[in-house]
Formats: structure tokens, C-alpha cells, sequence
């Protein structure tokens, strides 16, 4: 039998080592990521506002219209067929699906109307005109408008793909997480 040798002994260790830094690396990567979601850190991957990271900002008075926020879809049949269709990405919200990142255009007692645009008590809301169809060709259903309800909020995106309460309808103010606010974005 053959004694080792030095170069021998390196050759064992190096993916020994590598192990160990790649284990290191990402128990530090998944700490940081976990810190970030505790303090309110989330990261945007869709179009329907820039790119990056966000902050979910403490909300200290109802929502109100103009607000950007983020906000858990309600846990119900649409959002589960949204979820299947790609439309929701999974994250931590009931229905296990990610918050979303929404402007405020309606708020209880405001009427809401659908046709090739959203109309909020008779004014156009800019950027609202609706698609009959999913990027996959799918066809899509509006809401059928009508008085936002007590407790409730409808939402808007002014991306033209955007799945917002045009075809959801108004959403729960207790889903609302808190005020929207980029950190570090990039709008394509």
C-alpha cells in the first residue's frame, strides 16, 4: 500500500471545501432574504410596476385613492383560477400567492363602470381599457362594476396586462399590507 501524498490529499479536500463555501454562501443568502421579508422587503418580478425591490411601508389611516400599495388577493374561486393560469405568483398571502402592487382608484361608496374603459363615478380612469384576452389567448371576463362596498378598495394598474379588480372587481381594505414604496427599481 502507497502512502498519500500531499497533492493527493488536496485533490480530496478541494470539494470538501466547496461544499462547505457553497453551504455557507447560500445559509447566508436565504438569512439575508429571510431578514428582508421581516422587515418588509419584497422584490417586484412583473411588469404591472418597475422591476425590483420594494418596501412595504407602514399604512396608519384607512387607503385611500391615489395609494400604492400592496395588497393580498383575496383567498376565493377567480384567484385560484388566476393562480392556475400564471396570472398570481405563489407567495405567502392566503391561497398561497404573492401581495400584489396596486394604485387605489376606488374606495367605498364610489360607483364603478365597465365598458371599454373603467369609469369611476362617470370619470375615466386613465389607462383602464380592458382586453378580451390573455397573452396565451384566453378569454378574459370584466367585472360588472357597480357601487364599491363598505370595507372594500378597487384596484388599478395602468400596464396594459396588468390583472387588477377591472376583472377581479373591488378587493377586501383588511388584505391591504401597507403603502407601496420602491427601493431599488428599474422600469423596462
Amino acid at each position: 500500500m502507497t502512502a498519500m501524498t500531499r497533492t493527493d490529499k488536496q485533490t480530496l479536500t478541494r470539494p470538501w471545501q466547496a461544499a462547505v463555501t457553497l453551504s455557507v454562501s447560500a445559509a447566508a443568502l436565504a438569512s439575508v432574504a429571510f431578514a428582508g421579508f421581516l422587515g418588509g422587503y419584497r422584490i417586484n418580478l412583473t411588469p404591472s410596476e418597475p422591476l425590483g425591490l420594494w418596501k412595504i411601508a407602514p399604512l396608519d389611516r384607512p387607503p385611500d385613492i391615489g395609494d400604492l400599495v400592496f395588497v393580498c388577493p383575496p383567498d376565493r374561486a377567480d384567484m385560484w383560477e388566476a393562480k392556475a393560469r400564471g396570472y398570481l405568483r405563489p407567495g405567502l398571502c392566503p391561497g398561497r400567492v404573492a401581495p400584489l402592487i396596486k394604485s387605489i382608484v376606488a374606495v367605498a361608496g364610489q360607483r364603478v363602470d365597465i365598458a371599454e374603459a373603467v369609469t369611476v363615478d362617470g370619470r375615466v380612469v386613465p389607462a383602464s381599457a380592458l382586453a378580451s384576452k390573455d397573452g396565451r389567448g384566453r378569454s378574459l371576463e370584466p367585472f360588472s362594476g357597480g357601487v364599491v362596498s363598505r370595507g372594500q378598495v378597487f384596484l388599478h394598474s395602468s400596464f396594459a396586462g396588468s390583472f387588477d379588480s377591472r376583472y377581479f372587481g373591488p378587493v377586501p381594505t383588511s388584505g391591504v399590507l401597507g403603502l407601496a414604496r420602491e427601493v431599488l427599481t428599474y422600469a423596462p
